[in-house]
């Protein structure tokens, strides 16, 4: 097969696969293959793409090869790369820190590389560290999770700016969205940005990073001051990888993106029971079971009880008592439930969520927002708007929730089509 240079073209979003492919045997269906990884496939054609250059690297534990190592280690052990700089989001780039923390800037141990604080860094700070290192292609290779608030979106939407102020090349080594490629949930509205949301996508946007990619720079970069579009964007493709694909359909081994998602049933739902972290109910940090196990100390059986008679599609409830030793009711046990996922494909977290929220402040008077000014403002940061909060205190049902979003869905269904990269069942 005739190989295409990654990085040809100004512009260019590479598309055809580097080395070939081998075919399904005879009985294997192409979608029971495992899935190649875009760092995996940049590997096995021997790093050639970022030869003669000056690479910085933007990744964290997930970053890794079918053998566990990580790409860094790899490129920079094979001598055939030139690492100048690595860049470490939330959690930092070994993983060490906890929700909100990092690393801070430091020489990498193993390799001698010196690894700079990207966590909550800006194009400004990104610009200024591009030109203290020298770099000259960044590499971005970080497993998202495909919820909006997940921050390593934003963090590489701030890199990517950050190259077209420098005229730094951009590579995504692109990894499957572990939730699917549905798009679910209600659009972020104007005046609703945040650190956990900068840019209009929809809460579940049911897109890989690379596709991310392509919809940031055709559409955001241009309107940012001193933005446009990136002189040259390569995407390197995920293989075999279908929409209707969940994480566990890969082949995949799951590493921990962060400390609070430790398997691929916490990020399928993470997009919807992540809303917990806007109230006063622990969502299960400090335990096993993040964003599967809620409760307060004030809640008992009776939660459980009403949520199991609303036959939520994919999931049920079981009464649960927990006692979380980080965040939110630390050291207290709570009552609550524990998300039992029953079919993976069936499951839509946000609508789960939906619903137990609207079940709990039925039940308990001491359900409300957690402490902040003004109140129940980080509800409306995660859901996009005031929309969902006020509904809610207006008596409206999570039936009724739930479908103000839809029209919303639907558009940015239809909007993001361009930018996709991967075939199979989406919605």
């Amino acid at each position: 097969m005739k190989r295409r240079s990654l990085l040809a073209g100004a512009g260019a979003v590479a598309a055809a696969p580097l080395i070939d492919v081998p075919q399904a045997h005879a009985g294997q269906t192409v979608s029971s293959r495992k899935v190649m990884t875009g760092a995996e496939v940049l590997a096995k054609d021997d790093w050639r793409a970022l030869s003669g250059q000056k690479v910085g690297v933007i990744s964290n534990p997930t970053g890794i090869l079918p053998d566990f190592t990580h790409v860094v280690d790899t490129m920079h052990a094979s001598g055939k790369v030139n690492i100048v700089a690595v860049f470490g989001p939330e959690h930092g780039f070994r993983g060490s820190a906890q929700a909100g923390g990092s690393e801070g800037d430091h020489v990498d141990p193993r390799t001698g590389i010196m690894v700079y604080d990207a966590y909550g860094a800006n194009a400004d700070k990104l610009v200024q560290l591009y030109t203290q290192s020298g770099v000259e292609t960044v590499v971005f290779d970080i497993q998202d999770v495909g919820a909006r608030f997940y921050t390593y979106i934003w963090t590489m939407f701030e890199a990517m700016l950050a190259a077209v102020r420098t005229g730094a090349r951009f590579v995504v080594l692109d990894r499957p969205n572990p939730v699917g490629g549905y798009a679910r949930g209600p659009m972020l509205k104007p005046g609703y940005t945040s650190g956990v949301g900068k840019k209009e996508i929809i809460q579940q946007h049911g897109m890989t990073v690379g596709e991310l990619a392509r919809m940031f720079n055709a559409e955001y970069l241009p309107l940012e001051p001193n933005g446009g579009r990136l002189q040259q964007l390569t995407v390197i493709e995920a293989k075999n990888w279908k929409r209707d694909q969940l994480y566990d359909d890969t082949g995949l081994t799951w590493v921990m993106p962060s400390p609070n998602m430790p398997t691929p049933d916490t990020a399928l739902l993470y997009p919807g029971l992540c809303l917990f972290e806007a109230t006063n109910m622990s969502e299960g940090r400090g335990t096993t079971r993040p964003f599967e196990l809620i409760g307060a100390p004030y809640v008992d059986y009776k939660w459980a009880q009403a949520l199991q008679t609303k036959n939520i599609p994919g999931v049920a409830f079981r009464e649960a008592y927990f006692t979380p030793t980080i965040s939110k009711n630390a050291n207290v046990l709570c009552g609550g439930v524990q998300v039992q996922i029953t079919d993976p494909h069936r499951v839509e977290a946000i609508t789960a969520a939906t619903h137990m929220i609207v079940e709990a402040r039925k039940l308990y008077p001491e359900f409300t927002w957690r402490a902040e000014t003004p109140p129940g403002r980080w509800i409306d940061l995660l859901t996009g708007s005031d929309r969902f909060r006020t509904m809610l205190l207006a008596d409206a049902t999570a039936e009724q929730i739930v479908a103000a979003w839809k029209s919303e869905t639907d558009a940015w269904t239809a909007r993001r089509a361009k930018d996709l990269l991967y075939k199979g069942a989406h919605r």
